[in-house]
């Protein structure tokens, strides 16, 4: 395997992993804000509870986030140094005020929360969190103006070889990273929510601690149901943006190869011979509206690309249909868990499928991200450097055993910290005290 290929196997495998813990981090930072804020408002004890035990598991989540996700920016000078080399102007400087505006900041003020709970009156207290939320959020969002650049550079003159910044503002208010912006912390508010949900529904079918668990899962409900129908209206708009600056991937996510107008998306699909995608059970016209609002518009197909840039096809499309598959999924389990909050413990095989539906937002997230990094493909600066022009000069070998390496780690990691999740979420509530760090 060549030096290409397992640079992008170790980013891709370091990116996913990290960004199991991202979401939650996200989301369960403003629910857990919430919780406090509500118990300020209302003194209602139940409220307290649940933000010092849902903050718990967010601080284990926290912590291995941080661990993983520091290698992803060494992986720029030791893989990708090409690469930093065109864009260092642009890219570097989003990436360093990430860190020092943001994530310096977030990681100071949940220090003070950790610490503070008897030191700090509940409206302090209760501000703080708000902090570490805003501040986890905020740390997205540069990264995100940062991908945003690399799906459709703006602000930028092309000079002695290198993209050389002349516009910070149009960077920054790039129309394509704040359309993943207002995608992802959605999505990441509903996987939040769905842990919540799935770990509520685990106690309520041992009936521990039943009053605290239904009002948890009550909370999940409503905000997953809210969300998650959220996440999809925005992801019709982004999917509109995309047809204009990544019409190559849009054709990818629907194997659509023939230009022409009234284009489907198929409710079916499956693999064929010599690689070929059967489809079946059209939907006339639902690409044509997803792409231009109109039922009858045209959609180029893939044959009118050459075929160097075209993205793989078959991973664009298998991860197109899992984060739509699993996102036409969630807001109906949401609704009827927030339909029967009242009265869940009637509904036991319900119980169980919201446990196992755990793992649903994580899945729908990684393939939502699969499709935008595969997608843009063979581009890592669309449409101005490619991917085989921006690895490094270094030995296949050196990569090879690097990524070997690293992901023995990061299973160990990983583990550790699922574990310690676990271990707390089955403990319940009872042990109110932060958790010792």
């Amino acid at each position: 395997m060549d030096v290409l290929m397992l640079s992008r196997l170790q980013f891709a495998a370091a990116t996913m992993f990290h960004f199991i813990f991202v979401p939650l981090t996200l989301g369960l930072s403003v629910l857990v804000a919430w919780m406090e804020t509500r118990f300020v408002q209302t003194g209602d004890e139940t409220y307290l509870k649940m933000a010092k035990f849902w903050g718990k598991i967010f601080l284990v989540n926290f912590a291995v986030g941080v661990v993983t996700g520091i290698t992803l920016e060494f992986q720029f000078g030791t893989n990708w140094s090409r690469y930093s080399a065109f864009v260092g102007d642009i890219f570097g400087s989003l990436l360093a005020i990430e860190a020092t505006a943001a994530f310096f900041l977030e990681s100071t003020f949940i220090g003070v929360w950790h610490f503070g709970w008897d030191k700090l009156s509940p409206k302090a207290h209760a501000i703080t969190a708000w902090l570490v939320a805003g501040a986890s959020n905020l740390s997205a969002i540069w990264i995100l103006i940062a991908n945003g650049f690399m799906q459709d550079p703006t602000g930028f003159t092309l000079r002695n070889g290198r993209a050389e910044l002349t516009d910070f503002v149009a960077v920054i208010t790039n129309k394509f990273a704040w359309l993943e912006f207002f995608h992802i912390v959605p999505g990441a508010l509903c996987l939040a929510a769905f842990l919540i949900m799935g770990v509520s529904a685990w106690h309520l079918l041992r009936k521990s601690n039943e009053g605290f668990f239904k009002k948890s899962f009550a909370l999940g409900a409503t905000v997953a149901l809210i969300f998650s129908i959220f996440t999809a209206v925005e992801g019709h708009l982004h999917g509109n943006h995309m047809s204009l600056v990544q019409p190559a991937k849009l054709a990818a996510m629907e194997s659509h190869w023939d230009t022409g107008t009234n284009v489907p998306i198929y409710l079916l699909a499956w693999p064929g011979k010599d690689g070929n995608v059967v489809q079946a059970l059209p939907v006339p016209g639902a690409l044509s509206f997803l792409a231009y609002n109109d039922f009858n518009a045209e959609v180029k197909g893939l044959n009118d690309f050459p075929e160097a840039d075209r993205p793989p096809v078959a991973i664009t499309f298998v991860s197109f249909r899992l984060m739509v598959g699993i996102g036409t999924l969630m807001p109906l389990l949401a609704l009827f868990g927030w339909v029967m909050r009242n009265k869940l413990e009637n509904y036991p095989l319900y119980l169980k499928a919201m446990i196992f539906a755990i793992p649903l937002p994580y899945i729908a997230m990684q393939a939502g991200w699969v499709l935008a990094e595969v997608g843009r493909q063979p581009w890592i600066v669309y449409g101005l450097m490619r991917t085989s022009d921006a690895v490094s000069p270094v030995s296949s070998g050196a990569v090879g055993f690097t990524l070997v390496l690293m992901c023995v780690l990061y299973a160990l990691l990983g583990a550790a910290g699922i574990w310690l999740m676990v271990r707390l979420a089955k403990k319940g509530p009872e042990d109110n005290s932060p958790i010792e760090v």
